[in-house]
This record gives structure tokens, sequence and C-alpha cells, in this order.
């Protein structure tokens, strides 16, 4: 059978979602704790890989067992065994044609950033930080140039493995409250570090180094070298996966940040 999990953690402790030997890692305690409830050994296969320091409100993974349990041993039975930064929500048994990855519509992202001259103590790791003032307007203009179906080369880290840099980017909403700005980012799919390249160039935007039309300058050159630096994971969380309601899956269960 196949089981479907929605995971939360904290990714302040980990070297991203992927198994890697020798480092910790989301995906091999996941598995680990998966494998004692089944009492086999669990393979399990996500949504979206995150990378170090990136953290998730709700990703999605499946596995495949021949083992038996209710879906509250998936739930409450893994946590029990997982670290405290890491969380199972919600199970849910899916026909084989299910795929975590394959089967997602859409992507939505998160990133929660304190603007303010002093760095913040209590969001450590879980905020970004910008030192100098904002202009959220002036980001938000530059972000109408990025909505749609474009070639992201520009916001690509040189070592994305996707097939293509088209992707299509649905939303880019940015709202203020108080010293926090909250950006909303939801595409068919993501390249490496495309968000936080984004975010570097909306940054760049609303310090006044560039005005925000240059956004789609960099965008039409689809060239890494010409936008702003990669800026840094600890406020990117990886929000929410969309699927056809045909799967059954819980929807909208985590909603944005306040």
């Amino acid at each position: 059978m196949r089981i479907a999990l929605g995971i939360e953690y904290d990714g302040s402790g980990y070297n991203g979602w992927q198994s890697q030997p020798d480092v910790p890692n989301v995906q091999d305690a996941l598995q680990k704790a998966l494998s004692e409830i089944a009492g086999e050994s669990i393979a399990i296969l996500a949504a979206g890989r995150t990378d170090t320091g990136v953290h998730a409100l709700e990703q999605v993974i499946h596995f495949d067992t021949d083992t038996e349990r209710p879906l509250s041993a998936w739930v409450r039975g893994t946590n029990a065994l997982l670290p405290k930064d890491i969380a199972v929500l919600w199970a849910h048994p899916v026909p084989d044609e299910f795929h975590a990855r394959f089967s997602a519509q859409a992507r939505s992202y998160q990133y929660v950033l304190i603007n303010r001259p002093s760095r913040s103590a209590v969001h450590h790791g879980k905020g970004g930080w910008f030192h100098l003032l904002l202009d959220v307007a002036a980001m938000r203009e530059a972000a109408r140039y990025l909505l749609g179906e474009h070639d992201f080369s520009a916001f690509r880290s040189s070592q994305c493995q996707a097939k293509t840099p088209v992707k299509n980017l649905v939303q880019l909403d940015i709202r203020q409250q108080g010293e926090t700005i909250i950006f909303d980012l939801t595409a068919n799919a993501f390249l490496h570090h495309m968000v936080r390249n984004i975010l570097g160039c909306l940054l760049y935007v609303g310090k006044g180094k560039h005005p925000p039309e240059w956004v789609e300058e960099v965008l039409t050159g689809a060239d890494r070298k010409f936008a702003a630096p990669t800026f840094a994971p600890d406020g990117l969380y990886l929000r929410h996966i969309t699927y056809d309601r045909k799967w059954g899956l819980p929807q909208g269960t985590m909603s944005p940040r306040a």
C-alpha cells in the first residue's frame, strides 16, 4: 500500500532535506522513524527538496509498505520516534498512481523577513534579517515583472538540476506587518535557490540600489551574474503543496504565517 504524509520541520539543524552520508538531514531522520513503525525498511519520496536551514510548514512525502498500521500510528507513533524539530501532521492512504513529486500541481513558499536596524534574537534562524529600511511599494512593483511563465535562468543556481528553467510563477505577494515583511510565492515548480535569488533582487530594489524595472532586465537577460546575491535561508518556509482533489489529501491545512 502507498501512504502519503504531511511533514513539518525546522531546518535549522539539518543539511537540507535530502539523504546524505555523515550529515544530519530530514529524509534520513524520517525514514529511520518510519522504518521502526513499519518493522521494515522504508524509503520515502518528497514533493521537493529544501536546502540547508530552510523550514517546512507542510512538506508532502509518500512511501510504500506491506505493513498495515492505523493512520494514527503513522502520525503519533512516528512523532514519538522523531527529533523534536520534525513532526508528521497527517497521514492518508493513496493509490499507487500518486507520486508526491510528480502529482504536485504547485508549490508555495513563504519568506519571513525582519526589517529593522538590529538583528533579532527571538527570530534567530526562523526569519531573515535586513538592516536598512525597505521600500515595500517599490518591491511590489518589481514583483509584477516576475509573474507568469518565464525563463528564470537569472534566478537559478549553477547547481540546479532541473530539466528546464521555464517556470510559471502565479503568486508573488508582499505584505508588511510592523517590522516584519512577508513574501508569499507560488509556482508550478521552483528552481534551485530561485526563491532566495528573487528575494535578493527584490531587496536591491527595496533599498534603492535599482529601480523596479531592473528586475525585468535581469529576468530577460537570463544570466545569473546580473542578479543579486542569493539571500539567507533562515526565513524561508515550504508552506504548501497543491494536489488535485481526486487524491483526497488534506487541502490548505497550513495557513500563511501571521
